[in-house]
């Protein structure tokens, strides 16, 4: 993620992670990995994230977040279900605490019948799962970029509301 405003939440939610002992992991699709690479621009961000998958291929998303196949004949990888699975699947995968999934059409064209900018977030984290349908304007790295900001931002909201029960 290149934006300023999401290497300001990125940061956050690392230090945020390390001070609980917690980590991080992510499953992306349509952002092709600029999540994590957004993630680990931030220094000290080993303390709490501890890598990511990239599912670019539904083969992979099956194959090595155990998204069931059934799912996506289902639903689709562009769905709320998958980008759950993707999440869920990390989290397992990883070992971490919580995880971050971002699927969806970054472009040119439409994909299951979604248009360009339609894109599927989720965090999953203990006793915890939250997702947005997100429609998203711009070309595809502007896409992408909102995305990253997107999941960022609402696992920065689980955060905080989760803070103050933690003191």
């Amino acid at each position: 993620m290149t934006t300023e405003a999401g290497r300001v939440v990125a940061a956050r939610v690392l230090d945020v992670l390390a001070r609980r002992g917690q980590t991080l992991a992510t499953a992306e699709s349509l952002t092709g990995g600029l999540l994590a690479a957004g993630l680990t621009d931030v220094p000290g961000a080993s303390r709490s994230f501890a890598g990511g998958v990239v599912s670019y291929a539904t083969r992979v998303k099956v194959s090595v977040l155990d998204v069931s196949a059934e799912l996506v004949q289902r639903h689709g990888v562009i769905s709320e279900e998958c980008a759950v699975a993707m999440a869920q699947g990390a989290r397992a995968r990883i070992s971490a605490d919580w995880a971050l999934a971002t699927t969806g059409v970054a472009g040119p064209g439409e994909q299951e019948g979604r248009p360009v900018g339609t894109v599927w977030v989720a965090v999953a984290g203990p006793g915890h799962v939250e997702t947005r349908l997100l429609a998203l304007a711009g070309d595809r790295q502007a896409v992408r970029e909102a995305a990253c900001d997107a999941v960022l931002t609402l696992l920065d909201g689980i955060l905080a509301w989760e803070e103050p029960r933690l003191g």
